[in-house]
């Protein structure tokens, strides 16, 4: 299933970018029919996550109360799981972000990534683009669309996959973790047809996102400060994680990532 075509959702899925219905992963009387996990994601996925699918039906369920009680969520529904629509033996390079933006029109389902129509490109994201040019020579990009580099096994996870629209951080620990820690820990675990572990490198910006590293025991780590504008000056400018990764990569016997996005 190709990162750039969205999870299935319900037939009055909503235009504007808000959660307005949950994914189809939840039902009940009354509500739209709960779907397998096989039937929104990459077969791959479905599988890694099959111990967790459970977790992700509680968190549909979540989504209705918060409908309920007048809270919107971000992203739209049919981009909540979009992450995982990424063939799972294709990815090489996983990049942890922690929760969507709570922007409406901004969160896309793949961390750091915004609609190409998002003006200006949000501060983070502009401090990779300097960081990517700054490592690689390459042109900075004109919007902020990352879904080339899902095509080319780049993993763009946040933490938590939704949020408030407006509030931060609002949907932490309210069962996301769970289910992406699962993810990260299936994406570790890999291994090819003669039982070796598949190449993994995994970009880890922030302590939040360093928090993660006990999971990644078979992977190549490269950790710095986060872009953010409040962080992107204490260490992340000069890191060089793009070059770093196709090194690592390499090292591994794999083909190097294509970063370019012009």
């Amino acid at each position: 299933m190709n990162s750039s075509q969205p999870i299935a959702a319900t037939s009055s899925e909503p235009t504007n970018g808000t959660g307005t219905n949950p994914p189809t992963i939840a039902g009940g009387q009354g509500r739209p029919q709960r779907k397998p996990l096989s039937a929104l994601v990459d077969p791959g996925w479905a599988r890694a996550l099959a111990p967790v699918e459970p977790n992700i039906h509680r968190m549909g369920d979540f989504l209705r109360a918060e409908l309920a009680q007048g809270h919107r969520y971000l992203p739209a529904s049919k981009n909540i799981l979009r992450a995982f629509t990424i063939p799972f033996d294709s990815i090489k390079v996983l990049i942890v972000g922690q929760d969507p933006y709570p922007t409406p029109g901004h969160p896309v389902g793949l961390s750091f990534c915004v609609d190409p129509a998002v003006s200006p490109i949000p501060g983070s994201l502009r401090n990779i683009y300097t960081e990517l040019s700054s490592d690689l020579g390459l042109p900075t990009p004109s919007n902020g669309d990352l879904t080339p580099w899902t095509r080319r096994g780049v993993m763009l996870l946040n933490r938590c996959l939704t949020v408030r629209v407006g509030k931060p951080a609002s949907h932490r620990n309210k069962g996301w973790e769970e289910i992406t820690d699962a993810a990260i820990r299936a994406l570790n675990d890999r291994r090819d047809q003669e039982g070796k572990v598949r190449p993994l490198v995994a970009i880890l910006w922030g302590r939040q996102a360093q928090s993660l590293e006990p999971l990644l025991t078979n992977a190549a780590i490269i950790k710095s400060p986060h872009p953010s504008p409040l962080s992107a000056r204490y260490g992340f400018f000069g890191s060089r994680p793009f070059s770093k990764a196709n090194q690592a990569l390499e090292a591994m016997g794999a083909q190097p990532v294509d970063w370019s996005l012009t």
